[in-house]
């Protein structure tokens, strides 16, 4: 008995299956997999989606069939993201490009856009920002397929169009770190300011100094020049960042760091009213970070941590060396718990981890999504730039680090900060 042969929804190829369909193809390129299906969930009610794990897999994507958008992470395992984007353009130039990256660069965005990304935004992303990001990358694919004729006309006003991207972008880029320099200094300067204060008490109440008083006067200048000279190194590290040259590989030994951090809140005026204790490493370990920027990042979370509430509560720091690689793959985000920069991660022990805990009001999750976001700020308006946790994370990102937030609501919020080490305890 024969049978008729049935057409087979396998036998579509999916490129004929693709022009089939209404919607406009949006293809999603990053190596995690939580990115990946994170954003498939957001776009796809209004797009066919394609999700590509690597480089080559988003390639081949772009030759088999129509890409009308592509969503990039920079950092990929087998190629660079602009390896991919100088790719998907040689295949197709009018597929429009959205970069996504950890970690800021002028050189990078000049990069991106002198090959043809129509967008370039930093992680962690709003919704609301990768959605209008995405619908204005396929209108204008749509509005150069309606003027094809027009083709050279529309590439010079795209050309132009980066030109103003690009210009846009490193002005953004510059004002940041233009206010980033004033937060970082004015927290030595504050420093400073509390310890003049202190001398001039000591000097005020004694007609000579001996002894103890002395050691002591001693003592406070020595902390002076310190902070002077974190004032000049901050400036120096973001003017090399302005130069967009790579900050020399270096080291520093974590428990002089955390000694520092302790003079520093001691006589900080955010700190008073409220417990304080910094837990040293049983032994030191050395991290793959600047000890300027070490500094920074875990006097940036006490300070956060200070400012959660009026209220008199307890703030703990900790260090501990970790021998062994993170599970990267347990790191889910939910209401509770944040993680920021896995993809950057340098996941290759011996790692640090430097914890920020708090048992103040905790942190509502509305909040949670935008506090690294930079200007971000729940202060009233003149109290606050919102640039503290913005600096953390462009600096742990730049140093191969990674950053978990958990926070309950009326509970406390925890901030830890891995980073790379260069040697275990000794």
């Amino acid at each position: 008995m024969r049978v008729s042969a049935m057409p087979r929804a396998s036998t579509v190829l999916p490129n004929e299956a693709r022009l089939k369909r209404s919607k406009p193809t949006l293809l999603i390129v990053d190596d995690e997999s939580g990115p990946r299906e994170s954003l498939k969930v957001v776009f796809r009610d209004d797009y066919s989606v394609l999700l590509a794990e690597n480089g080559d897999e988003a390639i081949e994507f772009a030759r088999n069939g129509r890409i009308d958008a592509a969503v990039l992470d920079i950092r990929l395992s087998d190629l660079s993201g602009i390896e991919v984007l100088e790719h998907l353009k040689t295949i197709d130039p009018g597929i429009e490009v959205i970069i996504l990256t950890g970690y800021a660069s002028i050189e990078t965005a000049r990069q991106a856009m002198r090959l043809g990304a129509c967008d370039y935004l930093n992680k962690p992303i709003e919704i609301d920002i990768i959605r209008t990001a995405v619908a204005e990358a396929v209108k204008r694919r749509c509005i150069a397929n309606k003027n094809g004729s027009a083709q050279r006309a529309v590439n010079l006003g795209k050309a132009e169009t980066h030109d103003i991207e690009l210009e846009r972008a490193n002005s953004q880029f510059r004002s940041e770190i233009y206010a980033s320099i004033i937060h970082d200094i004015n927290g030595s300067l504050s420093a400073i300011a509390a310890f003049s204060e202190l001398m001039h008490e000591e000097i005020s109440e004694a007609d000579c100094l001996s002894g103890k008083q002395l050691n002591e006067f001693k003592s406070t200048i020595a902390r002076i020049s310190k902070n002077a000279k974190a004032c000049i190194e901050i400036s120096r590290r973001y003017v090399q960042l302005l130069k967009a040259k790579p900050s020399e590989e270096t080291s520093t030994a974590v428990n002089p760091i955390l000694q520092d951090l302790q003079d520093l809140l001691r006589i900080h005026p955010s700190t008073r009213g409220h417990q304080l204790l910094i837990q040293s490493l049983p032994a030191d370990v050395r991290v793959q970070i600047n000890g300027t920027e070490l500094l920074q990042i875990i006097l940036n979370l006490a300070m956060n941590a200070f400012q959660c509430t009026p209220e008199p509560h307890r703030i703990e720091i900790r260090g501990r060396w970790l021998p062994r690689p993170l599970d990267v793959r347990s790191w889910v985000d939910t209401q509770e718990d944040r993680f920021l920069n896995r993809d950057g991660l340098s996941n290759i022990a011996p790692l640090l981890a430097v914890s920020v805990t708090d048992n103040g009001p905790g942190i509502s999750p509305g909040v949670a999504k935008k506090i690294f976001t930079p200007f971000f700020t729940t202060k009233p308006s003149g109290q606050g730039l919102g640039l503290g946790l913005s600096i953390v994370f462009r600096l742990v990102s730049a140093a191969r680090g990674a950053i978990h937030l958990h926070t309950r609501f009326g509970h406390g919020t925890c901030f830890t900060v891995y980073l790379p080490a260069t040697a275990g305890p000794r």
